[in-house]
């Protein structure tokens, strides 16, 4: 124990040398003053506390070339003035709540980030492998970022899943609440996938696993958090926007003060209530908490910025596929053309699209297994992105995809009759149009909902960006309330769409591949589920880690709700500062409480700045919250990543 305690006093010491010195002078200022050694006793405080004045006076200095203008000549002035006036005690109280300011920071900012923390602690480090598969020869504990595909695993009862897999036991119970916020344990049987983040039940099982560590669903989550998690707020704006105003202001209250007692002790007792040094805490202090907060209901934020542009957004845009529909699309008719049957239509294109990653490709693959049709291989394939993918079949050249992209090839190809919500893969064939699939994909159930909530929250416009056909677009857009709709854009027409989207910010939501760049362009780029598309999410400013559209509106909600604290906080502060400098102006308040006093105030600022962890009134559909991030994250099922709209 007694090693312990001698630990931690090492540690204090060297994290925060100033404040351990600052609290041994203090101490002996005040066995000097007992011991009636008042001399000596002013001395030492004076000396001292001029000593860290012309330090942080010099740090200020910089600042100010710089072009950054904090409060920091508050507390200067007041630490010289008291000691001139001879009240030294009050001059040490303001350097400890100087010094102090970044020990108190670190305490409310880990408070604050306590959910950003749990997740990444909680992320397994190691796994157990049986070597070569064997089963007979025992587990060997190995580093979870030394398993690969095709590793066979022991998962213990109770233990985190390390890694994506497929169940090898017959069955099992999961508990998949920091994934799904399902509260229930799932139930899986042989064969069926296993998120990594999942807590396994009582009894032992076998996983084979399906990727790596850095590939798996919770590491993704984890990688997306620490990079939230060292980001840095937008502070130095924001307290910049009320420093020189507040100097002023108290300057100016202390100088009448001076003036009209002709006591210069009052310019002193007015200035130790006006150095809200750590009250400028507050601001990151609430940024990091709505952060946190994000974290737990299952939205990644990357940085207090981003907060920030949230909370003031102007403009939604929307792609469609994936993001507005579910991006699982179904084949409803094949419609051949003559001399080509049903079967060759789908057979072929279902051959072509095995070399795309477009969302529709997988749904053609689906659809020619559910019928027997085996895929050929091809010759020669390419994919031309967001249009299509052109193949050698069997000595056939072979293209899919849109109307135009196969029309350069086939000339005779005609442009399908479809029904609102449905979409159309063209076929064509040795320049011959070879018939088409319809496609449809439904609207998320919850689309308009999260559209109407952006619209209580004060977004005043709604735009549909999609590289979708005019008519397929815009059937889903009249379904969902949205009048502005862009169709038929490639990536590059999404880029420059957003950039002249008015009022700004501008929030977009993606999640795909091809919303990368305009992800990345957008004020704010919001890419849906972690696992949708690295380049998507590694673009986004916020990631969605559950596949869940009315995220973005949470989102929305938490950047404004996180605002007005950082904000009221600061007002909280300066208001309290304000008031107490007025009836210290008339020699109620001596310096010495005074200076006491400020640090109540700046303690209330910074506990009224740790309610952005929680807000103001519920989340909808956030009831079930714990007091870990680990236990409330939401995540998704990896899915294909879309080529259009």
């Amino acid at each position: 124990m007694v090693t312990v305690r001698m630990n931690r006093s090492r540690t204090l010491i060297r994290r925060y040398p100033l404040v351990v010195a600052t609290v041994l002078v203090g101490v002996a200022f005040l066995v000097l003053q007992a011991a009636g050694a008042g001399t000596a006793a002013d001395w030492t405080g004076g000396v001292y506390a001029c000593a860290v004045a012309a330090k942080t006076g010099a740090g200020m200095i910089r600042d100010i070339r710089a072009g950054r203008y904090g409060l920091d000549i508050l507390a200067v002035i007041a630490i010289l003035s008291t000691v001139v006036v001879g009240e030294y005690l009050a001059a040490l109280i303001i350097v400890l709540m100087l010094t102090g300011g970044e020990a108190l920071e670190d305490y409310a900012a880990g408070r604050a980030r306590r959910e950003l923390d749990a997740l990444l602690t909680r992320a397994p480090q190691q796994a157990h492998r049986f070597p070569g598969g064997n089963t007979q020869r025992g587990a060997v504990d190995v580093p979870a970022t030394d398993v690969g595909p095709g590793d066979l695993l022991l998962i213990r009862p109770a233990e985190v899943v390390p890694v994506d897999g497929i169940l090898v036991s017959s069955a099992a119970d999961f508990d998949e609440s920091s994934l799904t916020g399902e509260s229930l344990p799932v139930g899986r049987h042989a064969g069926d996938p296993v998120m990594s983040g999942s807590v396994n039940g009582a009894r032992a099982v076998l996983l084979q696993a399906t990727a790596t560590t850095a590939d798996s669903q919770y590491q993704r989550i984890v990688a997306l958090v620490a990079e939230a998690a060292e980001s840095k707020a937008p502070v130095v704006r924001l307290a910049d926007r009320f420093a020189v105003p507040f100097t002023v202001v108290s300057l100016l209250i202390a100088s009448l003060a001076w003036a009209l007692s002709g006591d210069p002790v009052r310019f002193a007792e007015v200035l130790v209530l006006a150095t809200p040094c750590p009250l400028l805490i507050a601001a990151p202090v609430a940024f990091l908490g709505g952060m946190s907060r994000s974290a737990r209901t299952g939205i990644i934020v990357k940085g207090g910025a981003v907060l920030e542009q949230l909370a003031k957004v102007g403009t939604a845009a929307f792609d469609k596929t994936g993001t507005l529909t579910h991006g699982h699309p179904e084949l409803v008719e094949v419609h051949p053309q003559p001399g080509f049957s049903a079967e060759d239509v789908l057979g072929l294109a279902a051959s072509a699209e095995q070399y795309s990653s477009h969302v529709l490709a997988a749904a053609v693959q689906q659809a020619a297994a559910a019928r027997g049709l085996e895929p050929h291989s091809a010759a020669d394939a390419r994919e031309t992105a967001t249009n299509g993918v052109e193949a050698v079949l069997d000595g056939h050249s072979v293209r899919v995809g849109k109307e135009r992209f196969v029309a350069e090839t086939a000339p005779d190809t005609r442009p399908a009759d479809l029904q609102p919500g449905q979409m159309v893969v063209y076929i064509g064939v040795d320049g011959h149009f070879a018939g088409t699939l319809i496609m449809s994909d439904a609207v998320r159930d919850n689309a308009a909902a999260t559209l109407h909530r952006l619209a209580e929250l004060g977004i005043g416009r709604t735009v549909m960006l999609t590289g979708d056909s005019a008519a397929t677009a815009e059937a889903v857009a009249a379904g969902l309330g949205i009048t502005d709709v862009r169709a038929g854009l490639l990536p590059a027409g999404k880029v420059d769409a957003v950039r002249t989207l008015a009022p700004r910010p501008v929030i977009m939501v993606g999640d795909g591949v091809n919303d990368a760049p305009v992800l990345a362009v957008a004020d704010v780029g919001i890419a849906m589920g972690a696992r949708g598309s690295t380049a998507a999410s590694e673009s986004a400013d916020v990631v969605l880690v559950a596949d869940d559209i009315s995220k973005v509106a949470d989102a929305v909600q938490i950047g404004r709700q996180t605002m007005r604290v950082a904000l009221g906080s600061i007002w909280l502060g300066i208001a309290l500062s304000l008031a107490l400098m007025l009836t210290a102006a008339f020699g109620f308040i001596p310096a010495v409480v005074g200076a006491l006093t400020q640090e109540l105030v700046d303690l209330a600022a910074i506990l009224n700045a740790l309610r952005a962890l929680h807000g103001g009134r519920q989340l909808p559909g956030t009831a079930r919250e714990t007091p870990s991030a680990a236990d409330s994250v939401a995540a998704a099922r990896p899915k294909p990543v879309p080529r259009a709209g």
